[in-house]
């Protein structure tokens, strides 16, 4: 499975410019998709993927 950044709860939007997303879970920030880093770096689909919890509305 592929996994979505955006829908993960170890994903991170940061304020730096120059590496505007982050991942919590490696540790890292980047200009790219985290997820995407991972695969490059490594060879291999991200495994840290948590999908985040809605909370509920009222």
């Amino acid at each position: 499975m592929k996994a979505n950044c955006f829908q993960c709860q170890f994903f991170k939007v940061t304020w730096d410019p120059q590496t505007p997303r982050a991942c919590v879970a490696y540790g890292f920030k980047t200009k790219q998709i985290p997820s995407v880093v991972v695969k490059q770096s490594s060879g291999i689909d991200c495994l840290k993927f948590v999908p985040k919890v809605e909370s509920g509305r009222m």
